[in-house]
């Protein structure tokens, strides 16, 4: 096949040619309407959709054929009136699957949402109930999780979807049109260093060919980002923000930005993509997406609590939310006409994904870990070392130093333990300041496994929650599927350990539990370098029966790291923003193996089981000494070329 200019195409079939294709093979009994691209994904529409439904090999042996997910709809002719559709589908529902009224029908798509406790006995066995559904209303049926903790995040940006769903039909089909255009053989590919290498914070990097530019992660570094727009004027967005101007004219050349997870130094400069003009589709996964609502939202309250100007507004998340595109681990999208994606798990947050991307016909595949953890945790499974081809591998090199050896886990959990017990026993309290998504959850599973069940850990004071702690542990239970099994059996049979019975969330004055005796404190903010954490640190310090225990990273600029380092003294705002200074006396402790990040050992153990093995490696994601070191134990250890590039850098990988 050629193009207008007489070039040969080969990813493909013309769009009108495939739509073709869907109609010869589907059966006539099934009265085909119409196929149409739907972002990454091909809607067809049928008059008859319960003839497919009933022969699966039909919808099989299409998506083969065209290679793409393909979604079944019914014709709106043929759709039943909601008020009636909800009464069916209410009797067709067991009582047992818990369901939350009401429905929402959506007629732009032809789907009704269901959202259910238990969405198992909704989807039936083999999913037969969701073809009973379609069946016999017509209307498609999508299924949510509820929660079994309220979480307000959850349901602001599921109504927004709702809301937003004449937009989204029109942005997916705009996007779908934009993927699916043939084009000539990729000659070139290219990698820049945006931000992240050498350093930690602002993680970016530029992918491009001769056709496509593709963003994976856009963050902020933690400090100075938290100044706002400020950062940029007094010349301090030099460390703050991705280079994304050395590399990009028009913010208009960008054909997609994939993430990887929810933390701020990889998706906190996204909404400015789209303050700024940016309209192209953001791919990530599901929890992702929530994740990435609830910590934005939050950064800019904390930057306006500080009294400076954040980059950007509700607004701007808002629409960075209805241009996000979905995806689960393992399943292969095209997300430009010649890159494929596919997201594998992390395990270092909830949704967090490694970044498989094929290029070309084959011509050139890669491997980006983002954050990643191989290694145990309570949360979630080991990240995934197992690709179908590898070329490059871009790995996160956190703890990649030499002797960044964390101890065994058994061991850091029972520190942690006699740490807290014997801060407690002195009549003193306990802050662990943490990140409230990742740490946060890991945190409160070894609490609530040692002081429910070890005799010895019987530990008579109350575990207070604050700040995001608890919101991002309800959209945990919305999403039992990514995590560990059996923590997912226990959100499943309704035991959920987030919200056992020694936990107690905040809900006065923060200053009130002073007076409340000893308590161990889970607070957000885990560097200390903004959130309630450190409104609790003000508190605590300056009594020396007072224990702060830090369980994971703290950037060199913060606070946190400062204190690690033996600050006797600190200047912190009072209430009335002037700088005061603070003795440090309570008890500093650091407890290692925790973190959602692999230590030296692990980093190495993945690599050496990765499958295929990679030709080239490319660290990223560590402070300047730590990502070297690991380049060269890497490229001599598994005898491949290895380098630890700076920011900047362009890399000419095919």
């Amino acid at each position: 096949m050629k193009d207008k200019e007489g070039n040969e195409q080969e990813n493909g079939l013309k769009q009108t040619d495939i739509f073709e294709r869907i109609k010869q093979m589907l059966p006539s009994e099934a009265k085909f309407v119409k196929a149409e691209f739907e972002g990454p994904d091909i809607s067809i529409t049928l008059g008859n959709p319960k003839v497919v439904y009933e022969d699966e090999a039909i919808i099989k042996n299409l998506a083969s054929s065209v290679k793409k997910k393909l979604i079944i709809r019914s014709d709106p002719s043929i759709l039943m009136p909601p008020e009636k559709a909800q009464e069916a589908i209410e009797k067709m529902l067991p009582k047992e699957a818990v369901i939350k009224e009401p429905l929402h029908f959506v007629p732009e798509f032809g789907e009704v949402y269901i959202e259910a406790l238990k969405p198992g006995l909704v989807i039936g066995k083999g999913g037969q109930m969701l073809k009973n559904i379609i069946i016999e209303t017509g209307w498609s049926p999508r299924i949510l999780r509820t929660p079994t903790m309220n979480s307000d995040t959850l349901t602001g940006v599921r109504q927004l979807m709702f809301n937003e769903m004449d937009f989204r039909k029109k942005f997916l089909a705009s996007v779908g049109k934009e993927i699916n255009k043939p084009i000539i053989n990729t000659e070139w590919l290219k990698a820049t260093a945006l931000g992240g290498y050498r350093e930690v914070g602002r993680s970016s990097l530029l992918l491009e060919t001769p056709n496509s530019k593709v963003i994976i992660d856009c963050g902020i570094s933690p400090e100075p980002g938290i100044k706002g727009v400020e950062a940029m004027n007094d010349g301090q967005g030099n460390r703050a923000f991705p280079y994304l101007d050395s590399a990009i004219r028009s913010i208009e050349e960008i054909s997609a930005v994939v993430l990887t997870h929810a933390h701020m130094d990889h998706v906190g400069f996204v909404p400015y993509l789209f303050k700024y003009g940016y309209n192209g589709p953001v791919y990530c996964t599901p929890p992702t997406r929530d994740l990435a609502a609830l910590l934005l939202t939050d950064y800019t309250k904390l930057v306006q609590r500080s009294g400076a100007t954040p980059l950007y507004d509700e607004k701007d998340i808002r629409k960075m939310l209805t241009h996000m595109i979905t995806r689960d681990y393992g399943e292969v999208t095209n997300i430009t006409d010649e890159i494929k994606l596919t997201y594998h798990n992390a395990g270092h947050i909830l949704g967090s994904a490694t970044v498989h991307l094929h290029i070309g016909n084959g011509m050139y595949n890669i491997v980006h870990t983002g954050d990643m953890k191989y290694g145990y945790t309570k949360l979630f499974d080991s990240a995934s070392v197992k690709y179908p081809r590898l070329d490059a591998l871009f790995i996160e090199s956190t703890y990649g130093g030499q002797n960044d050896i964390t101890p065994n886990r058994h061991d850091s959990e029972t520190n942690l333990m006699n740490i807290i017990k014997k801060t407690i026993d002195n009549g003193g309290k306990v802050l662990i300041p943490v990140f409230s998504v990742g740490r946060a959850q890991e945190i409160q599973l070894v609490l609530e496994s040692y002081m429910s069940g070890d005799a010895n850990y019987k530990i008579d004071a109350p575990v207070f929650l604050d700040g995001m702690v608890l919101e991002a542990s309800a959209i945990h239970t919305a999403y039992p599927e990514y995590l560990k099994e059996s923590l997912r059996n226990r959100i499943l049979s309704n035991r959920s350990p987030f919200e056992s019975e020694i936990f107690e969330v905040i809900k006065g004055e923060r200053g009130e539990i002073m007076d409340k005796g000893p308590a161990i404190i889970i607070a957000s903010g885990g560097m200390l370098n903004g959130g309630v954490s450190l409104d609790y640190f003000r508190m605590l310090a300056d009594n020396p029966k007072n224990a702060m225990v830090f369980v994971g990273y703290n950037s060199q600029s913060s606070l946190g790291r400062r204190i690690q380092n033996g600050l006797k003294e600190a200047a912190l705002p009072d209430e009335d923003g002037k700088l005061v200074s603070m003795p440090i006396n309570l008890s500093v402790n650091t407890v290692e193996g925790f973190s959602g990040h692999s230590d030296r050992r692990q980093l190495m153990a993945f690599v050496e089981n990765l499958r295929p093995k990679p030709k080239v490696i490319y660290t990223m994601h560590g402070e300047e000494q730590k990502c070297e070191d690991l380049a060269r134990s890497l490229g001599r250890d598994m005898h491949v070329k290895a380098s630890a590039p700076m920011n900047l850098d362009s890399i000419r990988l095919k």
